[in-house]
C-alpha cells in the first residue's frame, strides 16, 4: 500500500529557512538543493524556494510539503532518494512572503536559476531599462517599495529595500545561471535597478551584500509521467514533481557568505578563488556541444543528446567544437572530454535537444562567441563554433528544434527575406566584427548549405 509523501512519512523535518531559491526548477532541485541536502549541517539550512515563469513546481510542491524524489539514472543503475531541503515553496507572484524572507535576520544567502534571460540585460550588460516589464517595475518601485513587481531584478531590489528597512545585516547574492562572471552580470543589473528606484540603496547594498560567483554543471531532464509512475512502483508513494537527473555533477564557488552558508564543501562542492577557468570549460565544452547538437542534430531528426551523439556526423561535428574550445582553457580538458562523451551516452538519460534549443538568443553569444573570436584574433576559421551559428540561423528559419526564445520578437526580427539576409541579421546579433567579416558570413553560409540545402 503507497504512503502520503509528506514530513510526516518521508524525509526529515523543515529546517528553519535561511536560504532563498529564485526560479526553481528541475535543475536546482537536482543541483543545489541536493548538495545542500548533502550538507552535514543540512538540519539548518532550509530553502524557501520561489518559481519563475510558471507556478506548476509549487503547485505540484506544496501538498507534499517540498519534499520530492531525485532519481538519478546512472549507466550502471537507477537509484531514489528523498530530497528535503525546501521549506517552503512559493509561487512567483507571492511577493509578501519573498520581502518577509528578505527581511528576516535569519536569512544568509540568496541562490537563483532565472535563466540569462531573467537578468533582464541591455547588449552592454547593463539593466535594459528601455524593456517595458523593468521600466513599470522601476516605477511600481519608487511609488511603493512594497509593490507588485514582475522582472528578477526589480524583486531582489524590493527585497533588499525590505531588508534595509528591517536592519537585517549581511547577506551574499550567489547566482546559479550558465553565463559567465555570473556573480558579476547579476550584481550589475541589481545595482543598476537600486540606481533607478532609490540611489541611497546602492551604497548600502555595496556595504551589506556580497554578490559571489559559480559555475553549475548537472544534466537533468524535464519530467514525464513515466518518471512518476517510476517512483509510485519503485518507492511505494505519488510524487507529483520527481527529479530525473544523471549520476555526475559538479559545482565550482567563490565569493564571500558573511552571514554563513552551508558546509557544501563537504558535500562535494569545491571552493576556489576565482571559477572563471571551470565556467568557460563548462560553457563551451558542455553548454557549447549542447547547443550545437540542439541546433544541428535536430535538423537530422535526431530529438535526444544521447541518439544525437550516436551519429558519426555529429559526434564528428562535436568533436571539431571541442578541439577549438580546449585551446582556449585554462584547466585541464582531456578527462572532462571523456567524461562528457560518457555523460552524453548514458542510455538512462534522456535529455531532449528542443529542452536545450531554448533562449538562443541568450546562449550562443556566451557559448559558442568567445572561441570563434580567439580563432579569428589568431587567423583561423575553423568549422566548430561557424557551424553551430550556422545551424541557429536554420533554427531560426524554421528547421530543426521549435524556436523558443525569451527575445521572441528580436529572433523573429532576424529572420530575413533569405539565407544571406538572415545570415546578415544574425552576425550583427552576434557582433559588429563579426557582421563585417565577410570570411564568416561565407563560411557560415557553406555550412547552413550543408545542413539545409536549397534548390
Amino acid at each position: 500500500m503507497s504512503t502520503v509523501f509528506n514530513r510526516e512519512n518521508h524525509g526529515r523535518p523543515a529546517a528553519p529557512i535561511r536560504m532563498i531559491h529564485l526560479g526553481i526548477g528541475n535543475f536546482t532541485r537536482a543541483h543545489q538543493a541536493w548538495y545542500t541536502e548533502h550538507a552535514p549541517d543540512a538540519a539548518e539550512w532550509g530553502i524557501a524556494a520561489f518559481t519563475g515563469r510558471r507556478p506548476d513546481a509549487a503547485r505540484a510542491l506544496e501538498p507534499q510539503d517540498g519534499l520530492y524524489t531525485l532519481i538519478t539514472r546512472g549507466a550502471d543503475g537507477v537509484s531514489y532518494e528523498v530530497i528535503s531541503s525546501l521549506s517552503r515553496v512559493h509561487e512567483a507572484g507571492d511577493l509578501e512572503a519573498l520581502l518577509g524572507y528578505f527581511a528576516s535576520p535569519e536569512l544568509a544567502v540568496l541562490t537563483s536559476t532565472v535563466t540569462e534571460a531573467g537578468y533582464m540585460r541591455a547588449t552592454d550588460g547593463s539593466l535594459d531599462v528601455a524593456n517595458a516589464g523593468v521600466a513599470a517595475d522601476i516605477e511600481a518601485l519608487r511609488a511603493d517599495p512594497r509593490a507588485e513587481v514582475s522582472t528578477t531584478p526589480a524583486k531582489v531590489v524590493a527585497g533588499l529595500l525590505a531588508r534595509r528597512e528591517a536592519g537585517s545585516g549581511a547577506m551574499t547574492i550567489l547566482p546559479c545561471d550558465n553565463l559567465p562572471e555570473n556573480g558579476e552580470a547579476f550584481a550589475r543589473v541589481i545595482t543598476d535597478c537600486a540606481r533607478e528606484v532609490d540611489p541611497g540603496l546602492v551604497e548600502w547594498i555595496e556595504e551589506n551584500v556580497s554578490f559571489a560567483t559559480c559555475m553549475v554543471d548537472r544534466i537533468t531532464p524535464a519530467t514525464t509521467d513515466e518518471d512518476r509512475a517510476e517512483v509510485a512502483k519503485e518507492c511505494g508513494y505519488d510524487d507529483a514533481s520527481p527529479v530525473p537527473t544523471e549520476a555526475f555533477s559538479e559545482w565550482v564557488v567563490a565569493g564571500e557568505f558573511p552571514a554563513g552558508r552551508p558546509r557544501w564543501e563537504e558535500a562535494g562542492v569545491t571552493i576556489v578563488e576565482d571559477v572563471t577557468p571551470f565556467e568557460d570549460r563548462k560553457l563551451w565544452m558542455l553548454n557549447g556541444s549542447h547547443s550545437l547538437m540542439a541546433y544541428a542534430a535536430t535538423i537530422r531528426g535526431f530529438p535526444t543528446v544521447g541518439e544525437a551523439i550516436m551519429d558519426e556526423e555529429v559526434r564528428r561535428w562535436v568533436n571539431e567544437w571541442w578541439d577549438v574550445a580546449a585551446k582556449h582553457l585554462q584547466v585541464e580538458s582531456d578527462e572532462y572530454r571523456q567524461a562528457l562523451l560518457d555523460r552524453f551516452e548514458n542510455p538512462n538519460i534522456r535529455h531532449l535537444l528542443a529542452q536545450i534549443a531554448a533562449d538562443g538568443s541568450q546562449k550562443i553569444p556566451v557559448r559558442i562567441v568567445p572561441a570563434l573570436r580567439e580563432e579569428i584574433k589568431e587567423g583561423r576559421l575553423p568549422d566548430g563554433p561557424v557551424r553551430a551559428i550556422a545551424a541557429w540561423t536554420q533554427h531560426l528559419r524554421g528547421h530543426g528544434a521549435p524556436v523558443k526564445d525569451a527575445q521572441e520578437e528580436l529572433v523573429k526580427g532576424l529572420v530575413g527575406a533569405d539565407l544571406d539576409e538572415t545570415i546578415a541579421n544574425v552576425l550583427g546579433f552576434l557582433g559588429e566584427d563579426l557582421a563585417a567579416n565577410a570570411d564568416v558570413a561565407a563560411r557560415v553560409k557553406t555550412l547552413a548549405l550543408d545542413l539545409v540545402p536549397e534548390g
